[in-house]
């Protein structure tokens, strides 16, 4: 039996003997019973990015099936070219009159400022994200759960799966033991390996860049805890000058002494795949699995992080206020929360590629903690360890810092 099937035929048992407790009901049901009930014979319709081939067919496969099999649902997947044509849609919806249970969408894979548009103009349905009974293995207590880039989830949306910013270095040319692990120690390695590392530019199509350069902020700041919540003007312009004084004294043992810098994650993996620079940024829980895969890097690379504020962040299932089949939505939400699902979606063999977005720790049932553990295994050399991501994991904080950092930047080092 192969991987795909087996851990199908796992989630079918383990959905089976799962105990269905809720914490809170979502609106409109009584019980979990009413809403399995309701959703019966209903299609569900989801709406997401649909550039991944890898990712259709695991959404296909994986919770297609059980769907069909255990709860007579249909899954009728949306390919999208980015969220926001379902958030135009929902909005156009709401413009038009359409209300409630007379929308088209019913799930959107969502985070991020798509999902503050929503809920900032009342167009969600909910809370309804506690009430799932998978939302027992949810680390909802995470700042990187609970908020979403700063601001507060409020049960509106439900955890998917995540990415963690890490680093990539080549295991032929350095050492696993000689790599920095702050960014003290990264400063360091610039000054003695001139024009060996480079970073991604911020802006919209370097997103990743302008996350290299929040961390330095939450590190020479002291700490991450006080950058969480609103945007705070006063604390950003205290540590501003700090971090473009510390990019700045790099510049001259920078890749092309920071003349040019790449524009995204391609551009980057192709400086060190040449062999310019010696490290890139990866988000895989493989670390540099994916790419080795796909011959973007050396398959001698190798992913290693930094012991304190990498930051992670969750992707979502967020229930529009017009969705025609709310029930079929929240069971949706609630299966791909399942253990042995959320174990699959990591499993190198199934292409899906992204993290946990589930608690581990939490799963108990022993089918859910073997899964757990094989997928784990299976991550192969090319990830870092887990338990190190794990201690290092801090939550993204308010749009309005990626704003302002990525308009400074261009400022004070760029253009300096």
């Amino acid at each position: 039996m192969n991987n795909k099937f087996k851990f199908i035929t796992f989630a079918i048992i383990s959905l089976f003997f799962s105990k269905l407790v809720s914490a809170e009901v979502a609106p409109g049901f009584n019980s979990w019973d009413d809403v399995k009930a309701a959703a019966e014979g209903q299609q569900v319709n989801v709406y997401m990015w649909g550039g991944s081939d890898a990712i259709n067919s695991f959404v296909d496969d994986f919770y297609g099936v059980p769907l069909k099999n255990d709860y007579s649902i249909t899954l009728n997947r949306v390919g999208i070219a980015g969220t926001i044509d379902a958030v135009n849609q929902v909005l156009s919806e709401k413009e038009a009159g359409i209300t409630e249970d007379n929308g088209s969408i019913d799930l959107i894979w969502i985070n991020g400022e798509n999902f503050w548009t929503l809920k900032q103009a009342g167009l969600l349905y909910g809370p309804f994200a506690t009430g799932l009974p998978n939302s027992k293995y949810v680390a909802w207590d995470n700042p990187a759960v609970n908020l979403d880039f700063g601001r507060s989830v409020e049960g509106m949306e439900s955890p998917w799966s995540s990415a963690q910013f890490h680093f990539i270095y080549d295991s032929a040319r350095n050492n696993y033991e000689d790599m920095p692990r702050n960014y003290g120690e990264l400063s360091n390695w610039i000054s003695n390996n001139p024009g060996r590392f480079t970073y991604i530019k911020p802006g919209k199509a370097g997103f990743v860049g302008t996350r290299f350069i929040k961390q330095i902020f939450f590190e020479l700041s002291g700490g991450h805890d006080q950058w969480v919540g609103p945007y705070n003007d006063e604390l950003y312009t205290k540590w501003a000058p700090k971090v473009w004084r510390l990019l700045n004294s790099w510049e001259e043992n920078l890749h092309r002494s920071g003349e040019t810098y790449p524009a995204n994650n391609a551009d980057m993996h192709a400086l060190f795949a040449n062999g310019e620079v010696d490290m890139s940024f990866t988000q895989s829980p493989r670390g540099a699995g994916p790419t080795n895969s796909s011959g973007t890097t050396p398959l001698t690379s190798r992913a290693f992080s930094f012991f304190k504020n990498m930051i992670g962040d969750f992707n979502y299932w967020a229930i529009p206020y017009n969705a025609p089949n709310k029930a079929a939505a929240l069971i949706y939400a609630d299966l791909v929360l399942e253990p042995i699902l959320q174990a699959a979606q990591v499993q190198p063999a199934n292409g899906f590629c992204c993290g946990w977005g589930i608690g581990t720790d939490k799963v108990t049932n022993l089918e859910g903690i073997a899964a757990i553990k094989d997928a784990q295994n299976n991550l192969g050399d090319a990830a870092e360890d887990q338990g190190i991501l794990a201690k290092a994991l801090v939550s993204d904080i308010a749009a309005e810092y990626q704003d302002k950092i990525e308009a400074d930047w261009f400022a004070n080092v760029l253009l300096k």
